[in-house]
């Protein structure tokens, strides 16, 4: 009974975690293991974390993510699936039997014969296409990443392209002479992949793309031959892929393993390099170093000499830290390319290498679950110093001659100050004062290791040299003991950890990568840029640097001239200075007619205000100069218009202005004497006015001051004296105003009021619309 519990939360827990993120990093296998390994790891995790084994919160989870990638690892198809596309799901659409829409034979059968039928005889077989056909998912996922090492070509071609059609033969050829070089070749139906067309550059179909190092190359030929492929990959390879070497810089080369690279050296009897050692060359570009050697060329004789070859053979040596002895060597008159590959990958590793990224790491200590089989790695911590080469080398002799198998155990070192996450997480149980350490390792995963320092170890010393090997015995004694009792399938590492990925010390840096996208970008340019467009381009660039020539020239000509005139006396330098100095900003006012209306009132743009003087005609030469005064300071402010209007012109519009405000059908009979010397701030986008009138100043009460105001412009025949604004004896409030104010005094408070108006503390008086304005 508890096992269907187990069963059923098993299946509730499947459901609520859906899909497997990575179902690799659940067993903790790599992406080549075979089903062997994963049947290991998968019965290791599940002894681990099985709900009545561990005590984890979260090992029913656990158990259930590591059942569900062991069924997909184990099935050939879906794994097949999951590699090149990503799925999970066992009820993807790809695995039901219609068509096969796997990575590769994306199409199981010919649209083209199942329309046409066989009656159409085509001489050329375009499933090649189909049975190549890839998706963007892989291309993004397993294209892309592998093309850093691998040289991946793409043809991309469509179902009705009979262009397409044309060229499969020659591109049959092309796979047939390339593929065993190395290339990898797919295909690319645009029509249901347009985003992988968009990316590689590729504007037409048909159309064959190279794939390095995470750029694409579209080959522009229409010639499918295999000696243009073959010049074009030379041109698109990395200009430092390998270095040419004679008996100048043999010594030079073979002595720079000091950047954690193998030597490789192919002697050829030619000049120019085979195809095939350049992709090998790329392939293993990061561990190691490529030499060629021209045979022929009179600067190799004495290279030829000291290596006893055959000049009519291609010859390969590897070298590690020894210089003088290879530790491979194959000599052929063609040297098949898995053959060179192979002795590559078996000699890849320096005899002491430095752990200097997280790929070295995989390569020299890669994570394994058999536990009957562990593989250990003595690693000495120590520093990027000259003084720490002694205890090195030291390490190195240990390694040559421990007689252990590379399967079992391996040496390499690491920098301190270069790899302090991971040394931190190692760093139980050992002492801070004693810098060169040795550790052993054996990692169980990519992420979790067990590990156990050497006591005991006397590589500390930094003068210890080989001729007095007491120190490096004791070391050494030290080390196989450790090493033989660990290996033991009974015996554990003392201590675990959790460890991240190595900081990768080759990592381009900013500028690098910067110089490579600009090599990068001038590449693309010169590929894609045709002739008439490059010759446009440089007549633009001429018509320009044409026009700034002869800019230049004539100022050179005027500034000349000016020089001339100056020393003849006839400028005046300080008087045209003082003349710039007077020159004062000019502050334009504007007559308020019908004809302008809309543009100082009703078309005024958001934030912008119109100040508007009322006068008459007897008025208009005394009240525009002090207004004038007034609003100067202002002048500079682009969102203010100045401008004066004529009472006789605008009584009507101004008084139906007064009405709106009072929001009252009362017809008023406006006296247009009393409106002299009144300033209006019209703001037009908004809607509203603020009002300066010399009788009545602001005050809290703003709709009783309009009603007061309106009342005493009013048409009255009380009024002691025309023209002036007098002291009425009409009012409804407490106050009487009896002083008598003349015309040369209305706008004395308007300076004052404007300040008031920029501050925003004047009423504001709001308006359903504007009037409009006479037109006589």
């Amino acid at each position: 009974m508890y096992w269907k519990y187990v069963l059923i939360l098993s299946a509730l827990v499947a459901l609520c975690l859906g899909a497997l993120s990575d179902p690799y990093k659940e067993l903790g296998v790599s992406k080549s293991a075979s089903t062997q390994d994963i049947r290991r790891a998968y019965k290791q995790l599940a002894k681990e974390w099985h709900p009545d084994k561990s005590n984890h919160p979260d090992a029913e989870q656990k158990f259930v993510r590591i059942n569900k990638a062991y069924e997909l690892l184990s099935d050939s198809d879906r794994r097949r699936l999951y590699d090149r596309h990503g799925i999970t799901s066992e009820d993807s659409h790809y695995l039901k039997q219609k068509h096969d829409y796997s990575g590769y034979n994306r199409f199981g059968s010919d649209p083209v014969e199942e329309f046409f039928g066989k009656h159409f005889n085509f001489d050329q077989d375009i499933s090649l296409y189909h049975k190549l056909s890839i998706t963007s998912n892989y291309f993004d996922q397993t294209v892309l990443p592998k093309s850093k090492n691998k040289l991946h070509i793409v043809m991309f071609y469509n179902d009705w392209c009979f262009g397409c059609i044309r060229i499969v033969g020659a591109f049959k050829k092309l796979i047939d002479t390339f593929e065993p070089l190395g290339v990898t070749f797919a295909t690319v139906n645009a029509a249901h992949e347009p985003a992988v067309l968009r990316k590689s550059g590729a504007d037409d179909i048909p159309r064959m793309v190279l794939v390095l190092s995470g750029h694409c190359y579209v080959y522009r030929e229409n010639i499918y031959t295999q000696q243009k492929l073959a010049e074009f990959i030379r041109k698109k390879m990395p200009f430092k892929i390998g270095q040419r070497i004679n008996d100048d810089n043999i010594d030079e080369f073979l002595n720079g393993w000091q950047d954690n690279r193998v030597r490789a050296l192919v002697l050829e009897p030619r000049s120019v390099t085979r195809l095939r050692y350049l992709i090998s060359a790329f392939a293993f570009h990061e561990r190691v170093a490529f030499g060629f050697v021209d045979l022929t060329s009179q600067y190799c004789k004495q290279l030829l000499e000291r290596f006893k070859v055959n000049p009519k053979l291609d010859t390969l040596f590897l070298f590690n830290e020894d210089s003088v002895r290879a530790v491979a060597s194959i000599s052929m008159a063609d040297i098949p390319t898995q053959t060179l590959d192979n002795i590559i990958a078996a000699n890849q590793y320096l005899s002491l290498p430095r752990l200097s990224s997280q790929e070295v790491l995989e390569g020299v200590c890669p994570a394994e679950w058999n536990r009957p089989r562990k593989r250990l790695c003595v690693v000495l911590i120590t520093e990027n110093s000259p003084e720490y080469d002694m205890a090195r080398g030291a390490l190195r002799h240990i390694a040559l001659e421990s007689g252990y198998s590379m399967d079992r155990v391996r040496f390499a070192y690491m920098f301190k100050e270069k790899q302090a996450d991971f040394l931190n997480a190692i760093s139980k149980g050992s002492f801070e004062d004693n810098l060169l350490r040795l550790v052993v390792i054996w990692r169980r995963d990519s992420t979790q290791i067990k590990y156990e320092w050497v006591d005991g170890a006397k590589l500390d010393i930094k003068s210890a040299d080989y001729n007095n090997n007491s120190a490096i015995n004791a070391t050494k004694h030290e080390i196989n003991l450790t090493i033989q009792r660990l290996l033991k399938t009974s015996e554990a590492l003392t201590y675990e950890a959790f460890v991240q990925n190595l900081l990768d010390e080759h990592a381009q840096g900013i500028l690098s990568k910067w110089i490579t996208r600009l090599l990068y970008m001038a590449d693309y340019l010169s590929d894609n840029v045709e002739d008439e467009h490059l010759f446009a381009a440089l007549s633009l660039l001429g018509t320009i640097a044409f026009m700034f020539t002869v800019g230049y020239i004539m100022m050179y000509f005027v500034r000349a001239e000016e020089e001339s005139l100056k020393a003849q006396g006839a400028i005046n330098e300080d008087a045209c200075k003082n003349k710039l100095a007077k020159v004062q900003p000019e502050l334009k006012l504007y007559e308020l007619r019908a004809e302008k209306y809309n543009g100082l009132v009703r078309l005024l743009k958001p934030g912008c205000r119109t100040i508007l003087l009322i006068t008459d005609l007897q008025s208009r030469t005394k009240l525009i100069p002090p207004f004038h005064r007034a609003v100067w300071p202002y002048r500079r402010t682009k969102t203010l218009l100045f401008g004066h209007m004529l009472i006789e012109k605008g009584l009507p519009w101004y008084t139906e202005l007064l009405r709106l405000s009072l929001c009252t059908n009362q017809q008023l009979q406006i006296n247009p004497r009393n409106c002299v010397g009144t300033v209006i701030a019209l703001n037009g986008h908004r809607k509203y006015f603020c009002v300066y009138h010399a009788k009545h100043p602001e005050c809290a009460r703003g709709n009783k001051r309009m009603i007061k105001m309106t009342k005493q412009l009013l048409d009255r025949n009380d009024d002691p004296e025309i023209g002036n604004f007098l002291g009425v004896n009409y009012s409804e409030d407490s106050e009487s105003e009896t002083n008598v104010l003349f015309e040369d005094n209305l706008l004395d408070g308007l300076s004052n009021w404007l300040d008031r108006l920029f501050e925003g503390t004047t009423h504001r008086y709001y308006i359903n619309y504007w009037p409009d304005f006479p037109t006589k």
